[in-house]
């Protein structure tokens, strides 16, 4: 299984924060917004991750991640010339992808709840059975989002891309699982009115194949899409609370990569003592400490 992070476009919602810096790069509480969904995609056990940047931004990425090493897993990179739509990303990433299955989160997403891994692994086995998976979260503004209507088992219905009259409020969240051969199949995608790739038209197709699941995040799971002001100050906040609360790092890839047996102890003390002066850094020595 391999991972892709769409961490390009202009990031114009956040203007003017976002004109010297990648939106993907900002600060979410204690560490840096890729991070999130990096650990997604670690925690779902993929390893080989394609990080999709703009021209600019790709060495303050490579600054910051580089080969991905520090934990355990490998990243490469690609170029996003011009944003045209999240399924541009499969096109992007077709050699990349190969013959594998392939998961893909947005880089300005934030996922956390229980069971997230079991759903992760669900999605895996889904993929490989030649199933594509998405993720519903309910909404207060669904008109905002891709939307899915389902069935009471959770079948999916329909799929709809920002509707002026949503069918459900669980909208599709940025993350999406999908068998071999998606690149193939986002070929067949045309470009919307607004002129992208969307990816509501990938999980379509799939849908009328009858090759597309859901999976809910029920109720206590939190994702946030924090492409705008108030969102991202919610995920700030929310993510201070339970780190503070639980006396935890949530979302720490060094954490996963630790766990996993990717990185050895001695890797991990080397990331701490990079930051031992701050909270994170404290949080990675404890890790250590605990584990002796």
């Amino acid at each position: 299984m391999k991972g892709i992070i769409l961490a390009g476009g202009s990031g114009t919602r956040l203007y003017p924060i976002t004109e010297g810096i990648s939106k993907q790069l900002m600060a979410v509480y204690d560490k840096p917004m890729i991070y999130y969904p990096l650990s997604t995609l670690m925690l779902a056990g993929i390893k080989d991750i394609l990080v999709i940047t703009t021209e600019e931004d790709q060495p303050n990425f490579k600054r910051l991640l580089k080969d991905g090493q520090q934990f355990g897993i490998q990243i490469h990179y690609q170029i996003q010339k011009s944003p045209e739509g999240l399924a541009q990303a499969f096109l992007l990433g077709e050699s990349f992808i190969g013959n594998d299955c392939c998961a893909m989160v947005l880089g300005d997403n934030i996922f956390y709840g229980n069971g997230f891994k079991e759903k992760l692994t669900q999605a895996i086995e889904s993929a490989e059975e030649g199933y594509a998976t998405i993720f519903g979260n309910q909404v207060r503004n669904p008109e905002r989002f891709g939307i899915m209507e389902l069935d009471r088992e959770n079948n999916v219905l329909s799929v709809e891309e920002k509707p002026s009259v949503p069918k459900s409020n669980y909208a599709v969240t940025g993350l999406y699982f999908y068998p071999k051969g998606v690149q193939n199949l986002a070929k067949k995608v045309k470009k919307s009115p607004r002129g992208e790739l969307e990816i509501t038209a990938l999980n379509d197709l799939y849908l009328k194949q009858g090759r597309l699941k859901a999976e809910i995040l029920e109720e206590g799971f939190t994702w946030f899409d924090t492409g705008t002001f108030d969102s991202l100050t919610d995920a700030i906040n929310m993510i201070r609370t339970i780190q503070t609360n639980k006396d935890k790092v949530i979302c720490c890839p060094e954490q996963i990569a630790y766990y996993s047996g990717w990185i050895t102890k001695t890797a991990l003390e080397k990331q701490a003592n990079l930051m031992e002066k701050n909270t994170y850094g404290q949080y990675l020595k404890k890790l250590i400490r605990d584990t002796k």
